[in-house]
């Protein structure tokens, strides 16, 4: 089963970020997914976390396009993936004030794909280089220009809708939030936070069929219940039902998260 953790290392001194990656590799995790928010800049904190583990996938879910310059990505992913081959993998998405998004993110691909790096040529393998994507024009770029796709935020519903979208070649891998301890409050406090907040993730909603009495008020039950898997069962069963539905992979994001919850959650995986 290949299941990995996604986490916000964001505040965490760097110490404590080496011994969650020396954990998440000990518990047989294949993948280690972070965010970029405000916090550690993202390529350079993958290689603390491609450092500190031997054989751990590190994965940036996303780097932040917005952040850096096509050039400036580039040059990092090649050199994480010279330095680490086959452990790195590119997750890249973002939004640009006044852009158009997916015209935004094309032109950054652009950019990314006429660097010139004549002393750093490409690794062997090349690190997957994935978007940030749920709707279905921004999936098809991620078929089109990227080796896959990241879709945050979703249900197994939309991963269906993913790899129909992307094709069998490319490679899928999808977060989904859990709570081991069976909170329903956690659950419903992490859905509102992105349905209040984030207009795409609306969107990408309401194409899966929800309406807007499903959005109000922080969320429905069913909205949280279909995002949100709550219990050690279910959260098995929600694992299970991405990579039944075409997942490559599903990076957990563990809610409320304490000093066993990795371990907890490797425990409830065959």
């Amino acid at each position: 089963m290949s299941v990995g953790i996604w986490q916000f290392f964001d505040g965490d001194p760097i110490d404590e970020l080496r011994r969650t990656a020396t954990e998440v590799e000990e518990l047989g995790f294949t993948q280690l997914w972070f965010g970029e928010y405000a916090g550690r800049e993202a390529f350079t904190q993958a290689a603390l976390l491609l450092a500190a583990t031997s054989e751990l996938v590190v994965a940036t879910g996303i780097a932040r396009f917005d952040q850096r310059s096509p050039l400036a990505a580039e040059g990092a992913i090649r050199a994480l993936g010279e330095a680490y081959p086959g452990r790195f993998i590119a997750g890249i998405g973002g939004h640009r004030p006044g852009a158009r998004p997916l015209a935004a993110i094309r032109d950054y691909l652009d950019g990314m794909d006429a660097a010139e790096l004549p002393g750093q040529p490409q690794p062997s393998p090349r690190p997957l280089r994935l978007l940030a994507a749920l709707g279905p024009r921004a999936l098809d770029l991620s078929a089109e220009r990227a080796d896959g796709a990241h879709p945050y935020f979703v249900p197994p519903e939309h991963t269906a809708l993913a790899r129909e979208r992307l094709g069998p070649g490319k490679y899928l891998a999808v977060e989904q939030a859990v709570v081991l301890d069976g909170s329903w409050e956690v659950a419903r406090e992490h859905v509102a936070g992105y349905v209040k907040l984030a207009a795409h993730h609306r969107a990408n909603l309401r194409r899966l069929g929800f309406t807007d009495e499903d959005l109000a008020d922080g969320g429905s039950d069913r909205l949280v219940g279909t995002l949100v898997a709550v219990g050690g069962q279910q959260v098995a069963d929600r694992i299970r039902a991405h990579l039944d539905a075409g997942a490559d992979h599903v990076c957990v994001q563990v809610l409320a998260r304490t000093k066993d919850s990795y371990r907890r959650l490797a425990d409830l995986l065959p």
